[in-house]
């Protein structure tokens, strides 16, 4: 599925969006986008690609980036380190999540 316009899509695993595309959705320009993929704040579909494609769900991603640089005027560095630290909350809370679900429920 390529992603077309992310006002009319559902943005997920499954959409992909090449890094003009991006660009275009976030608003953050092509170099900047290659310095956080540099840093290894995000990642391409196939990095060994001449054209980076990307999920759907890294144009979420990158516009919360987006808000990030312009309201805390973080650099490239400070910003992927902060993507990063996101990132790894939010899996850490789906495994909370996961592991709660499999505690014993008390019984009425």
């Amino acid at each position: 599925m390529k992603l077309e316009q992310a006002d009319e899509m559902w943005l997920d695993a499954h959409c992909e969006c090449s890094i003009a595309e991006l660009v275009r959705l976030s608003g953050m320009s092509e170099a900047e986008l290659r310095e956080l993929v540099d840093y290894g704040a995000l990642a391409p579909i196939s990095a060994q690609d001449a054209e980076w494609t990307f999920s759907g769900d890294v144009v979420l991603t990158v516009q919360a980036a987006v808000r990030l640089r312009d309201d805390l005027e973080l650099d490239a560095q400070a910003l992927a380190l902060t993507l990063t630290l996101i990132k790894r909350i939010r899996e850490l809370e789906a495994q909370i999540g996961n592991l709660r679900a499999q505690l014993p429920r008390p019984m009425p």
